[in-house]
């Protein structure tokens, strides 16, 4: 009788004899095509290296008959950047985390870690976190995790609020304006940035929709570093040269970062807190004394816009931002920046491929604008119509 080993032997060695017979029957050329059939490569686009990725270069499919919805939203923008701060007002605390520009997301868990740090040296007790945003969402997580009692109020839940209607690049970056930033905030950045990133690198996988992807600037003339302090946070960073890449601007400057999806974050953290014990109460605020007249001796203003009404900070602005759903396409994995006229930019998420973008200051109408969409749509087609 012929053991298992020997069979297996003499299984691979028909095998082996069966595939030299059809290379001498078909040809050995014609053999390594059929198996590139089963994983084409578009035309042209093989001899470009994807450095992390090993999936094939693919074009997404862009057209108007694949918009599923038009979205708009309004950043927090401050020139001189988010406010993290302490501010007594009688027996109250009211700790600010707000206006942070289109980096909210990007930012959330380390500007939230800053935020807590004013409560140093305090008992924990009750306190009270205004805004279901990610910055509401994770400054509520960190002071569970110190041992306060934490309730949200707010306007809207997670899902309705700004920070849904976010792309989700990692990219602590369209936060400020460098001519009214100091050395102060600056450092501030740094800080919350790697916070935040080592946050997010502890949460990867597919339950808080983290995940890692190929980013790239498109541009018409050379690209300048512009990662400073934090370079070392973005793998495969280069400055790519005319022929060296797929796309038909000349110059493209390429990372890897962390992709972030917006529902499946909110939706998680929600659930956390609330299996911890937070309560989310549903209120509008109209003014700064409502604030301050809530139980709760310790409250974090984490309102977004809100605070400019609430807190009278007048520096801060929307930034109006409309993108683009198209149906999902689950073959692209990579991100696009710029190339086209105005800001562009596209992503592939699980829920849509999301193509961006504008960035109005001052502009507070909340509809979505049909010349808009069609730019969007039009300058994406036009990328990836040359696209190889």
């Amino acid at each position: 009788m012929t053991s298992m080993a020997e069979s297996a032997i003499l299984l691979a060695r028909k095998q082996k004899n069966t595939r030299r017979e059809l290379l001498k029957t078909i040809g050995a050329g014609a053999f390594v095509a059929s198996l590139g059939a089963c994983a084409p490569m578009p035309a042209g686009l093989s001899r470009y290296p994807r450095p992390y990725s090993r999936k094939p270069w693919v074009a997404p499919r862009i057209s108007m008959d694949a918009v599923i919805r038009e979205v708009v939203g309004h950043r927090p923008y401050r020139p001189s950047g988010f406010v993290v701060k302490g501010e007594q007002f009688d027996d109250k605390l009211v700790v600010h985390n707000y206006g942070h520009g289109g980096g909210g997301i990007s930012l959330s868990w380390g500007s939230s870690a800053l935020a807590v740090r004013e409560t140093r040296g305090m008992p924990p007790g009750d306190v009270a976190v205004i805004g279901s945003g990610v910055m509401g969402l994770t400054s509520a997580r960190l002071l569970q995790d110190a041992g306060w009692n934490v309730t949200i109020y707010a306007r809207e839940v997670a899902r309705h609020t700004t920070s849904n209607v976010a792309a989700g690049e990692w990219s602590p970056f369209s936060v400020y304006n460098p001519a009214y930033a100091t050395p102060a905030f600056m450092a501030q950045l740094e800080w919350a940035s790697r916070i935040s990133h080592h946050a997010y690198t502890n949460l990867g996988g597919r339950d808080y929709g983290v995940s890692w992807m190929e980013a790239y600037t498109l541009s018409d003339s050379p690209i300048e570093e512009t990662l400073g302090e934090l370079a070392d946070l973005f793998p495969y960073t280069a400055s790519l040269q005319p022929g060296e890449h797929p796309f038909p601007s000349p110059y493209v400057h390429r990372q890897v970062t962390m992709k972030i999806e917006p529902a499946i974050l909110l939706r998680r953290l929600t659930q956390d807190f609330l299996l911890a014990g937070g309560q989310v109460v549903v209120t509008d605020f109209a003014d700064k004394s409502e604030v301050l007249s809530l139980p709760e001796s310790v409250i974090f203003n984490c309102s977004g816009m809100g605070a400019a009404k609430l807190f009278d900070d007048v520096e801060l602005t929307p930034a109006k931002g409309q993108l683009v759903y198209l149906t999902p396409d689950p073959d692209v994995d990579f991100w696009t920046v710029g190339g086209g006229e105005g800001l562009l930019y596209m992503l592939s998420r699980s829920d849509v491929l999301l193509l961006g973008g504008t960035f109005k200051l001052g502009d507070y109408t909340t509809h979505a604008e049909p010349q808009e969409t069609e730019r969007i749509v039009s300058e994406h087609r036009r990328i990836f119509s040359e696209f190889g």
